[in-house]
């Protein structure tokens, strides 16, 4: 006997700036950096089984089941919480995968809070969030569910309200390998800037890992380059996370839906608006 399957949204993030402060002993990486939520969303279904078992229905056939992070999120709280539940789990994907959107993070932490509620465990954030962690860096700021200043691996979060603008994402849809970034020679490091409480202007809005990525796709510059053509934009045409997708900000969808006309044939993008909480969590 099964329930109906319900629908969660998994929001896609990126990166306003990237500031790699240090290396630690367990070899993550110390940040500083703004993640800010977009409305553009996985589609996450879950149907409770009572057998026990965790099953993946539909999506992400390029990755291995085991590999699945949606999958993976699921048996880690169900061997924490000791359920007997199970669940059939497909996934819609709209997320550019391998792009610094963070997508497998986000499926992997609405996975946790979507079970959570289904399966009644009774978790609290900070516990998602510690089984999240062990999963990814990113999981975190997907379970707090907010736009945030990060610190530490990315796990330590301040909210903070951001100005509800559009942006035009762009994937030269090639991956690149977080790995290879972090152990490149070109990564740069930034000290530490201070605690960012109230979000004003950016303070340099560098990502670190930009020049790393440049040497391992030159069309990352390409992309950069082609959008400072791009009219009415708001700051530098910046890449999120470790790349390979880049983005430029616009206050208003239109400027940034002619901007999206306007890309090359060889490119994908797509635009959306800034959100300050994860629909994850309504």
């Amino acid at each position: 006997m099964s329930s109906s399957p319900k629908v969660w949204h998994s929001p896609a993030k990126i990166n306003l700036f990237l500031h790699i402060n240090s290396k630690r002993e367990d070899g993550y990486h110390n940040l500083q950096s703004i993640f800010q939520l977009l409305n553009y969303c996985d589609e996450l279904s879950f149907n409770i089984r009572q057998d026990g078992v965790i099953a993946r229905t539909s999506g992400n056939k390029d990755v291995p089941e085991d590999q699945d992070l949606i999958i993976r999120a699921a048996k880690a709280l169900q061997t924490a919480t000791s359920t007997n539940l199970g669940a059939n789990i497909s996934v819609v994907k709209n997320i550019p995968t391998g792009g610094g959107l963070g997508g497998g993070s986000s499926n992997a932490a609405t996975t946790l809070i979507a079970l959570n509620q289904l399966w009644s465990t009774g978790y609290s954030k900070q516990q998602l969030s510690t089984i999240g962690l062990a999963l990814g860096a990113d999981v975190p700021i997907f379970i707090a569910g907010n736009s945030a200043w990060a610190e530490g691996v990315g796990e330590i979060l301040t909210p903070i309200q951001l100005p509800k603008h559009h942006f035009l994402v762009v994937s030269i849809n090639k991956h690149i390998s977080t790995k290879e970034i972090f152990l490149h020679k070109a990564l740069t490091m930034t000290s530490q800037i201070g605690k960012m409480t109230d979000f004003s202007e950016l303070i340099n809005p560098h990502n670190d890992c930009l020049e790393a990525a440049i040497e391992l796709e030159g069309e990352i510059l390409e992309v950069l380059t082609h959008l400072e053509s791009s009219e009415n934009y708001l700051y530098q045409p910046r890449m999120t996370g470790t790349g390979s997708c880049v983005f430029v900000e616009f206050k208003h969808e239109k400027d940034a839906l002619v901007a999206l006309d306007n890309l090359p044939k060889q490119w994908s993008g797509f635009v959306a608006q800034a959100l300050n909480t994860s629909p994850a969590l309504t």
